[in-house]
């Protein structure tokens, strides 16, 4: 998402919808940014914070160059009209991320247990499903799909959260050593047993990107601020310790999370790419009615 956004002149706008406190940090960008949520956001002096409804946004047609809906469509009341007002406002052209949970992994279901539904009124099971529902209802072309894997860094009590509920007594409370075990033991299985315990759902990529997307996902996920970051890379900056059981520190955070290699989990991803190269997403025009 944000080699794309990086990319943009300063003249560009960027739509962050449902965004809450924000997918990213506005100064990260040279674009202005506009946050929009249905809920009251705090001012601030780098960016626009607009209260507004997905199914019905405030904005004339075809004003942003990138619209970014990091984990939000799995909340919205009516999905299909927010995606016709996602594509209306954005620009022919423009970028489009998406990234939303896999309602069909343990991640997601302890996190709606532990929520108790946690706001979630969308179910995504299919990648492909939902590609073809974003491409029919905002008439945006497809450019790649990306698996993103989990890190549990909604439990970590070292993170800003409301109370925990008295479930969390179950997970050790979110103790950020107990999630760095239990993130290390679920990608032991799935590599030992071929399974996909350690996903957490798809990041969507729509629209012009500024470079091709490797559809390889970065199953090393920091455990407190949820930054995936290649294996190789971290081999290369020289982050990785330990033997015979490996650890690095997360180049973003300096948090000790376990080190596995992306190059082992070649399951997670290669049907992914069999299917977008089997798939065709056609543009359907809006209905103007």
């Amino acid at each position: 998402m944000m080699e794309t956004l990086e990319n943009l002149p300063a003249t560009a706008r960027i739509l962050d919808l449902g965004c809450a406190s924000g997918s990213f940090a506005p100064e990260s960008v040279l674009a202005t940014t506009v946050r929009c949520d249905i809920k009251p956001l705090d001012l601030a002096r780098r960016y626009y914070a607009v209260q507004g409804e997905a199914a019905s946004l405030p904005f004339n047609s075809a004003v942003f160059d990138a619209v970014v809906c990091n984990h939000s469509l799995e909340h919205f009341q009516h999905l299909s009209f927010s995606l016709r007002e996602i594509g209306r406002v954005l620009k022919p052209g423009g970028f489009l991320f998406i990234s939303v949970p896999d309602a069909n992994t343990v991640t997601d279901r302890i996190y709606r247990w532990l929520a108790r539904g946690g706001g979630h009124v969308n179910q995504f099971r299919s990648a492909e499903a939902l590609v073809e529902l974003v491409c029919r209802d905002s008439a945006v072309s497809h450019a790649a799909t990306k698996t993103l894997c989990t890190s549990f860094s909604f439990m970590n009590r070292k993170n800003p959260h409301p109370p925990q509920p008295k479930r969390m007594v179950f997970f050790m409370w979110g103790m950020e050593w107990f999630l760095v075990t239990f993130n290390f033991l679920l990608r032991m299985l799935d590599r030992c047993f071929k399974l996909r315990t350690s996903v957490f759902g798809w990041a969507l990529y729509f629209g012009t990107v500024a470079e091709p997307i490797s559809n390889r996902p970065c199953v090393n996920v920091c455990v407190r601020c949820g930054q995936g970051h290649p294996s190789e890379w971290l081999r290369s900056i020289g982050s990785i310790r330990g033997f015979p059981v490996r650890f690095y520190r997360c180049p973003v955070c300096g948090t000790r999370n376990f080190f596995v290699r992306d190059e082992c989990y070649s399951h997670l991803y290669q049907q992914r790419v069999q299917a977008e190269a089997e798939s065709v997403c056609l543009t359907v025009p809006h209905d103007s009615t």
